[in-house]
């Protein structure tokens, strides 16, 4: 799996982070993800794709490789 995020469309509602900590942190100063691992290993797939089915500004890719 390869994740990517467009921090310009993130709205920092925290989901993400919420679901995956070890894939998704958000900034101190304004909250928008930071993606912590590109390539996540496989026990972490699952949190992955449902951070990006619920995240609310659709900010969040997740493509099986």
């Amino acid at each position: 799996m390869r994740v990517s995020v467009e921090a310009d469309k993130c709205v920092a509602a925290g989901q993400c982070v919420l679901l995956a900590p070890e894939v998704f942190d958000q900034r101190e100063e304004d909250g928008v993800v930071v993606l912590l691992h590109e390539t996540p290993a496989g026990e972490h797939h699952d949190a992955v794709r449902e951070a990006a089915a619920v995240c609310p500004a659709a900010a969040i890719q997740a493509a099986e490789s």
